[in-house]
């Protein structure tokens, strides 16, 4: 084959798909369909919002506290000797009225001084007794013998007055033994239960040494620990004691107990003395009246020793304005969708406090406007959004 005879075999094919490459790109470009322009300009960011709302707002403060009865006692005698009966309601857990006896004391060495001091009295009334006869047989031999100025011994002045001293002090004595006497019972000074019983029959006790513990059952309280900001929502001062005129605010204790959530209704009757030193906090205590009785959940007492937690019912703020807690954006503002134009407004606001429900505000915002709940980056003021519809928020 000649030189120019493979050239041509080499060009022909190529030339033929070049002609079929440029023909069946026209076509293709007849056929396509052409380029509508945009009608809408693109969406702004999407964001969630829910409308702020105008209400009256009762505060609610929480907080969390030990339960303790208002009185609880050392029992101890007030004599020595050997215990000769215990009560059987004398155990831990027992439930006592205010007289019961709860201890006796042996008293065979109490009897026998009450009986000496009684024979004191008697030989010292004897004594008085036969002194006022002999002095009234003195003063008539001194008027018998026209005397006027005798002395006062001559008169037995002295001599009465100490039979009557005697007698007194024989008296104190025969007080002193039936006093002994009758603390050799040992009674409950007050309705209550018993936390604990140190001693049982036979044991020798001194004075002043402890035979359990018992705590009333008519009063319960619990110390709850607020702060400042808190102390202000309830409309407590540091120095706040229930007065008739002044109640104390409602309070609802709950626990679980016996795997069952009770509540208790309680009142702050007053608040601590001092500041904690390390808290910086100051409790205010509250009060449930006959826990193991009428104050007592569904008959689930309030025992000393649960741990509750407090809900405290504070002031009425009328006409305030609430949105999610969500909306706010730092201290005091929040974002705002304009839904006709497509924008975000930053507004400030006024905020009287937050809590993890809402926040709550004297102004800044209108009741009805949109707040944005959702998180912004790098937002400002005219920012093109759009509102999330409610299928998105449902996904």
């Amino acid at each position: 084959m000649s030189k120019s005879g493979a050239i041509l075999a080499v060009a022909l094919p190529i030339a033929i798909i070049g002609v079929l490459g440029v023909g069946g790109w026209m076509v293709l470009g007849e056929l396509s369909p052409e380029a509508e322009m945009a009608d809408e300009l693109p969406k702004g960011l999407a964001v969630f919002t829910e409308p702020v709302r105008r209400d009256d707002l009762q505060l609610t403060v929480q907080s969390q506290g030990e339960v303790r009865p208002r009185r609880e006692i050392s029992i101890s005698p007030q004599i020595s000797g050997r215990i000769s009966y215990v009560s059987p309601a004398f155990i831990d857990g027992g439930f006592v009225r205010r007289g019961d006896v709860l201890v006796r004391v042996d008293d065979a060495d109490y009897q026998l001084s009450r009986v000496r001091a009684q024979s004191q009295v008697a030989s010292a009334e004897q004594r008085l007794a036969r002194e006022r006869a002999e002095t009234e047989l003195a003063l008539q031999d001194l008027e018998d013998l026209g005397i006027s100025d005798a002395s006062p011994l001559a008169r037995r002045e002295p001599q009465l007055a100490e039979a009557q001293a005697n007698l007194d002090a024989a008296k104190s004595q025969l007080r002193d033994a039936e006093l002994a006497l009758e603390r050799t019972i040992i009674r409950a000074p007050f309705d209550g239960r018993i936390r604990s019983k140190d001693v049982d029959v036979g044991q020798f006790v001194s004075t002043g040494q402890s035979l359990g513990r018992m705590f009333g059952t008519d009063i319960a309280e619990v110390a709850l620990p607020l702060t400042d900001a808190e102390l202000g929502r309830l409309g407590l001062t540091f120095a706040f004691e229930e007065t008739e005129a002044e109640p104390g605010p409602a309070v609802v204790l709950s626990a679980n107990v016996a795997g069952q959530l009770r509540n208790w209704q309680a009142r702050i009757t007053r608040t601590a003395a001092a500041v904690d030193p390390q808290t910086r906090l100051i409790s205010a205590i509250a009060v449930v009246e006959d826990p193991f009785g009428e104050g007592a959940s569904d008959g689930m007492p309030l025992a000393p020793g649960l741990f509750v937690s407090a809900e405290i019912e504070g002031e009425v703020l009328p006409d305030i304005l609430i949105a999610p807690r969500a909306a706010l954006r730092g201290k005091d503002q929040l974002y705002i969708a304009d839904p006709e134009e497509s924008k975000l407004r930053i507004r400030n606001v006024e905020v009287i406090f937050s809590d993890p429900q809402g926040v709550y505000m004297r102004s800044g915002v209108d009741a009805g406007e949109l707040a944005i709940l959702s998180p912004i980056q790098a937002p400002f003021d005219g920012l093109s959004i759009s509102l999330a519809e409610e299928d998105e928020a449902e996904s």
